[in-house]
């Protein structure tokens, strides 16, 4: 059985999008899973440039 990881914060829009990206590339076998109490309409733009850095996309990712 695959581990499933659920990230909960406010706005779901950085912080949580990025360890969802993060933890995800790190093991294919892990569900992985952001959210947010309070969700932002968009993941905020310099999360989705950053981690494109380093090779993880986000720019389908939604709060």
């Amino acid at each position: 059985m695959n581990k499933r990881i659920l990230i909960l914060c406010t706005g779901n829009s950085c912080r949580s999008q990025m360890a969802e990206g993060f933890l995800k590339s790190f093991d294919k076998n892990l569900e992985v899973f952001s959210a947010g109490t309070k969700p932002s309409s968009q993941v905020h733009p310099k999360a989705i440039q950053v981690m494109k850095e380093v090779g993880i996309d986000l720019s389908n990712n939604y709060p």
